[in-house]
């Protein structure tokens, strides 16, 4: 059992019947009154993020994981194949675990947060940003840029990015895997 003093970003506890992975939390210590701990807390099992106040000194279960590195290999209907980096052993995880499938590309190395205790995979960490290629979009129209103009384009994944009107098929772009947006363009 751990306390609120514990709390930090990526500890995976388990709350209301879920395991949750905090992702934000504020210590706060109001001028009346006990302190307490505010947070943001991600569901490792369906995605969905909640906040959550917890007061100080209260005792909260926390969750033993591992952290390994994984190679994704290939996708069949809603499996995704992953390769450990490490040892070479494969598993498969369901589409609806990773937070975006459409920005996976085959060879993209992914870390997977594992509980310690019965070794179910909990969550996939993607990078920070992939770089795919644009393999359609429209070109750009000449006068058409009154401010950031963008259009539609599908990378090498089959996921639709918006792009700005420069971007033409072929060209390699850096995606931020977050929020699924245009960072910027590689220059080879």
């Amino acid at each position: 059992m751990a306390s609120t003093s514990d709390i930090r970003n990526g500890l995976c506890i388990k709350y209301n019947h879920d395991i949750y992975k905090i992702i934000e939390f504020l210590h706060v210590k109001p001028g009346k009154g006990p302190a307490f701990v505010r947070t943001k807390l991600k569901s490792v099992t369906t995605g969905k993020v909640i906040d959550n106040t917890f007061s100080a000194g209260h005792k909260i279960e926390d969750v033993r994981v591992e952290t390994h590195k994984f190679q994704y290999l290939y996708a069949e209907g809603d499996d995704f194949h992953f390769m450990n980096t490490e040892d070479y052993n494969q598993i498969t995880l369901q589409k609806s675990v990773l937070d975006a499938p459409g920005l996976l590309k085959e060879g993209e190395v992914v870390t997977i947060i594992i509980n310690s205790e019965d070794q179910m995979p909990l969550s996939v960490e993607m990078p920070a940003s992939v770089i795919l290629e644009v393999t359609a979009t429209e070109p750009g129209v000449k006068g058409n840029t009154a401010t950031n103009a963008t259009k539609p384009a599908t990378v090498e994944t089959g996921a639709e990015v918006m792009v700005p009107l420069f971007i033409n098929e072929g060209d390699k772009i850096k995606v931020e895997t977050e929020k699924g947006t245009y960072k910027e363009r590689i220059k080879e």
